[in-house]
């Protein structure tokens, strides 16, 4: 428990402020400090960068199950409004009109 050099009312251990009541052991001012105080110890960093989460859907191949056409991107067939099934990871190919999976590529 600090005390301030002024004043004998006890101060919050994280943040140096005083503590409004002080019950039994209290050391801090409120459960904030109390986690700013646990990450100081532990040696949590505070500012943690991530990077944007890229969508699923963006790189999955999708198939009519009545038409057997193939879309990129797409879940919904644009021509029957139907769901289509998931066939696996992929996409169009830069000279390629219809979609393909990694493995229909690793494999051809």
């Amino acid at each position: 428990l600090r005390v301030d050099s002024l004043t004998t009312q006890p101060a919050c251990a994280s943040c140096s402020s005083p503590l409004p009541t002080a019950r039994g052991r209290q050391r801090y001012c409120n459960p904030a400090c109390i986690q700013q105080a646990c990450r100081d110890r532990q040696g949590h960093p505070t500012d943690i960068v991530t990077t944007p989460a890229r969508g699923r859907r963006s790189s999955n191949v999708y198939e009519c199950p009545d038409y057997d056409t193939r879309y990129a991107r797409e879940q919904r067939c644009p021509d029957y409004y139907m769901f289509c099934t998931r066939v696996g990871t992929g996409g169009t190919g830069p000279h390629r009109e219809e979609a393909l999976t990694l493995d229909e590529l690793r494999f051809a």
